[in-house]
């Protein structure tokens, strides 16, 4: 299966970051920003409104054919997908399926 270029939406991936300051204390934060075309759609399914309920209304998910996203490693990072690049993330990556040719990506809004 191909991904359609004209539904395809550029969003920005930020890795999470976590490290110690000199008096180590944890520093929490995002990667730079990487450029990313996905297609995205608002979630929805009768699985996904039992697993999720009524938070499935602030959640999206998303088609991706790269290979920038793995499965189990890119679990919690985020997505700028209404805000800048240089802003933090308004979605962060619940879960990916990978496929032959593409993966299933699930994304739910953060709270700020």
């Amino acid at each position: 299966m191909r991904l359609v270029n004209k539904n395809l939406r550029l969003v920005y991936l930020r890795r999470k970051q976590s490290g110690k300051d000199k008096q180590g204390y944890a520093l929490k934060g995002w990667s730079k920003a990487v450029p990313l075309l996905i297609n995205l759609q608002p979630a929805g399914g009768s699985i996904n409104a039992q697993i999720y309920g009524e938070s499935l209304n602030y959640m999206l998910s998303g088609k991706y054919q790269g290979n920038l996203l793995k499965l189990a490693k890119n679990e919690g990072d985020g997505l700028c997908v209404d805000v800048g690049p240089e802003a933090d993330p308004d979605y962060e990556i619940v879960a990916i399926q990978e496929f032959t040719m593409h993966k299933n990506i699930s994304l739910k809004r953060r709270n700020k």
